[in-house]
């Protein structure tokens, strides 16, 4: 049974109707552009190319503000992974603060570092895909999912950051620090994309149609470029400095030892750091409930014993409340091997492990005879016992007796750091090195007597260390274990550090970044005049390369002999469709049905098969 004239007529149409979809939709088979929309908008069997015309919107109103968060995320979350990356020499504060707060160990530090470095990198593989398609004259499509890895990882920066700033305010101290060394490069590397940046700021430059749109987009690179340029004239850095002008290397106190290779205020702890070669010793001293002066830096046993399994119902009482004999029944380095706070304890060998595991708490003249076996200074902090101790009144004097009476040390070579009674001790020894932990003014500092600072390096300053220098007033910072805080501390002519990474500080032979004021000159002048010559070069070659596009005038094109032309739909592919008999199955079209197509010019929309 035949079709009806009717039904093959409409047939015909519609087949007609698909031909001319087809072609009008330009399909793209370059597999750099296919990648990159597939990348971004997840487009992937194969792209349709939506070019977008000089002089319009690169993509949606939806598309624009995805994009505006996408830059507003990769700036967010650039700051915070830089934050918390120069964080790093607090590392192990923030772990065992956690752990304080939380009763298990966990290294959230690394964990942290590894998102932020994860989500970073997503954030600014996306964002680079956005630039290159734009650099294609390609509309952008963010996929719905990029969308909620975006908003995710905006979550997490502003959140994270919020924290931070709360419990470890800190460390923005540290971040400021950190331009005194990275300064110069991050100057250089924002210079260089700008310069990147200025390829497809020039290509759209060049194409829009309206002049408002050209001024905005120009004065705002020509803004942030210049600001740049001129971001190291304000550039303070104490390692920036003459030659011949810098002074000897910091002596290295060990915090606690060397905690990195041996569990922290253990012998063997303190031997090691004797043995990476350090200048002083430095420890946390508590009296235990007999009158037994001990090491232990917190107030309980929890963290850095096997408290909990000797006596379990006692692991929140104070460390002073424990006789000598029950101290004495505790391991004080199994921990290190469980928790490995430094992630070294696989440098160990099988007889270090070993010795580890039978270390004891050592008492304050096991670690006064060791010092003064190997000449070194000591510096201790001493915690008065809790109220109903028998010694709260007494601590001071019992500590001294120690020093005095049972230990081999000389009392010069220990740095005096208790501040109770400071007068009464200066009376009773007065050849102990005071030192204070306040940033007092000078003629408070002389009148009591220091002659040494031990400060939180956040103190640091090139003009008030000279100026306690200059009264014969030395400066201690604790705790620097980073080479790039270690440098900057020997370039602002500090005295001495406590540190955690005694044996890697002692390799170094001089600052990491270390140069004149006219090698700096040079440098950032050279990467300026650079810059701008690049950008003025690319800017000129795309005016050459655009004088040849369409002019616009309202909506009518007057030119299309330019290099651009192909961003108008070539209607010669579809002014004159051919018979083919895979469509129709009448008369040919060229006597019953006038096939021209007149098609107005694409403006890069989908049009759906």
């Amino acid at each position: 049974m035949g079709r009806s004239p009717v039904s093959l007529s409409r047939l015909k149409l519609g087949k007609l109707k698909v031909v001319r979809r087809q072609l009008l939709q330009r399909y793209e088979h370059q597999p750099f552009v296919s990648c990159l929309a597939g990348l971004y908008g997840c487009q992937w069997r194969r792209y349709q190319r939506a070019k977008a015309q000089p002089g319009e919107c690169c993509c949606s109103r939806l598309e624009c503000s995805c994009f505006a968060l996408l830059i507003v995320t990769f700036i967010l979350t650039l700051i915070f992974l830089y934050f918390w990356s120069e964080a790093q020499n607090d590392y192990n504060d923030f772990d065992w603060f956690n752990f304080g707060n939380l009763g298990f160990w966990f290294p959230w530090s690394v964990v942290l570092l590894v998102v932020a470095a994860a989500l970073f990198t997503y954030i600014a593989l996306l964002l680079v895909l956005a630039v290159c398609l734009l650099s294609e004259g390609q509309r952008l499509y963010l996929h719905w999912s990029h969308k909620i890895g975006i908003l995710v990882t905006l979550s997490f920066s502003i959140s994270a950051t919020a924290v931070l700033s709360d419990v470890w305010s800190k460390e923005w101290t540290t971040l400021l620090l950190s331009f005194q060394v990275t300064a110069p490069f991050l100057h250089v590397g924002g210079v260089s994309l700008m310069t990147l940046l200025s390829w497809p700021i020039a290509l759209h430059f060049f194409r829009m149609n309206k002049r408002v749109r050209q001024v905005a987009l120009l004065s705002l690179f020509l803004a942030v470029l210049f600001a740049l340029y001129l971001v190291p004239l304000g550039m303070y850095s104490p390692c920036i400095k003459e030659k011949g002008t810098l002074g000897p290397a910091p002596t290295l106190f060990g915090h606690r030892g060397a905690p990195m290779l041996a569990p922290e205020n253990t012998q063997m702890s303190f031997e090691k750091a004797v043995e990476s070669g350090g200048d002083g010793l430095e420890t946390d001293v508590t009296i235990s409930y007999d009158g037994v002066p001990f090491l232990m830096h917190d107030s309980t046993l929890r963290r850095t014993t096997n408290v909990h399994e000797v006596f379990p119902n006692r692991t929140d009482t104070p460390a002073a409340m424990f006789t000598w004999d029950e101290l004495e029944m505790l391991s004080a380095g199994s921990w290190f091997l469980q928790r490995d706070p430094f992630g070294t304890a696989s440098s160990l060998d099988v007889d270090e492990k070993n010795r580890v595991r039978n270390q004891t708490v050592p008492t304050l003249k096991e670690f006064l005879d060791l010092a003064a076996q190997h000449e070194k200074l000591v510096i201790f902090d001493l915690r008065r016992p809790p109220r109903g101790h028998p010694y709260r009144d007494t601590w001071i004097t019992r500590t001294l007796e120690v020093i005095h009476n049972e230990s081999s040390i000389n009392s010069s070579q220990v740095l005096w750091l208790p501040a109770d009674q400071r007068s009464l001790v200066q009376e009773l020894d007065p050849e102990l090195q005071q030192t204070s932990g306040d940033h007092s003014s000078i003629e408070e500092l002389q009148e009591e007597h220091i002659v040494r600072l031990n400060l939180h390096y956040s103190y640091m300053s090139q003009e008030q260390i000279r100026k306690y220098s200059s009264v014969n007033i030395s400066t201690n910072l604790y705790v620097i274990s980073q080479p790039w805080l270690y440098s900057l501390a020997w370039c602002a002519g500090v005295h001495s550090v406590t540190t955690n990474a005694l044996h890697i500080l002692k390799k170094l032979q001089r600052p990491l970044f270390l140069m004149t004021p006219d090698e700096y000159s040079l440098m950032w002048i050279l990467t300026d005049i650079v810059s701008a010559f690049l950008i003025t070069a690319i800017f000129i070659f795309h005016w050459w390369r655009e004088r040849g596009l369409p002019f616009w005038s309202g909506s009518r094109q007057v030119n299309e002999n330019g290099p651009y032309s192909k961003f108008r739909t070539e209607a010669s592919e579809v002014q004159g469709i051919r018979w083919n008999p895979l469509f129709f199955d009448g008369p040919s079209p060229s006597r019953d049905l006038d096939l021209t197509l007149h098609v107005p010019p694409m403006h890069g929309f989908p049009v759906p098969i």
